[in-house]
């Protein structure tokens, strides 16, 4: 009988070393899987081939008793999903037990987006700054939202991973995969201007391999950008409640108001599978529907 504490390291290595994910991703995998064990022990099960259907289901049940939102049981389903698979993958199991539990009902979270209006009004008030830090940071709001970026990718850019003449940039999202994102020519007019003028003044002969500095060459921090994000969004009188990923996640709104297709816009984010970008076509949806209802003679 191989232990659980070996299983769980086997699985892990295997996701780290085969599927390629992130360090975060794999800490929320075993946070998850050391929740199950304990559950299994607490039961008197020591080996993995005594859990069948109804003692993942009795789990799952015993998650929610504990108040584990239904987003969260979810999450730790697929967990226990792709775990299973990989023990019936290694020839450990002859059986799923989770195959046949569904995953929990939760309500649908359509993401918090900025209108275009509002996404204009952020970027001048960026461009009022002129000083090296400032137009540091209104090439960052402007790539930001012209490439769909993560807040983790954008501050960790090099300056090689631009391509200003061709118009795109080279992203290492997720699990370092690797994707090209075209950006605009209001982004390229900004980060060209900050290459040119900002960002020598603001490493001062100092060497970095970054584009986007902040002190001695390094790359800003996530809550360096969170801070001067809200910053830029009072200037802008800005009211809502903006993170850097609102501003994604109205990149990803506007190219399909816009008409862009699913499967484009699910490239430029990166998303491995499609139904996390159908997300957005809830919020696309109600756009189609207000425009119908203002221009459609029987709207």
């Amino acid at each position: 009988m191989i232990s659980l504490d070996v299983l769980a390291d086997r699985f892990i290595n295997y996701l780290l070393v085969e599927k390629g994910l992130s360090a975060k991703t794999l800490e929320s995998y075993s946070r998850d899987l050391v929740r199950f064990f304990v559950f299994l022990k607490l039961n008197n099960i020591d080996d993995i081939s005594q859990t069948d259907t109804a003692v993942i289901l009795s789990h799952m049940i015993h998650l929610r008793k504990e108040g584990l939102e239904a987003r969260s049981r979810a999450r730790h389903l697929v967990t226990l999903r792709g775990f299973y698979r990989f023990l019936m993958q290694e020839k450990i199991l002859q059986h799923d037990p989770v195959r046949m539990v569904d995953l929990p009902k939760s309500a649908l979270k359509l993401p918090d987006v900025l209108s275009v209006d509002e996404i204009q009004e952020l970027l001048n008030a960026c461009d009022k700054d002129v000083s090296p830090a400032g137009k540091r940071n209104a090439s960052m709001l402007e790539l930001l939202y012209a490439a769909g970026l993560r807040v983790s990718e954008l501050i960790s850019l090099k300056l090689n991973d631009v391509n200003l003449e061709m118009g795109f940039v080279r992203v290492f999202g997720k699990g370092s995969k690797e994707r090209i994102v075209p950006m605009g020519s209001h982004a390229i007019n900004k980060i060209d201007g900050f290459i040119k003028t900002g960002r020598p003044a603001l490493l001062k002969g100092i060497a970095s391999r970054y584009l986007f500095v902040a002190r001695a060459g390094k790359p800003m921090t996530r809550q360096g950008f969170w801070k001067l994000l809200k910053q830029y969004c009072l200037k802008a009188g800005i009211a809502k409640n903006i993170t850097p990923h609102t501003l994604r996640h109205s990149f990803a709104s506007h190219l399909l108001e816009g008409g862009a297709d699913l499967r484009s816009v699910q490239l430029m984010l990166g998303h491995v599978d499609i139904s996390t970008t159908q997300i957005y076509t809830h919020v696309a949806r109600d756009h189609l529907i207000r425009v119908h209802q203002k221009y459609h003679p029987r709207g």
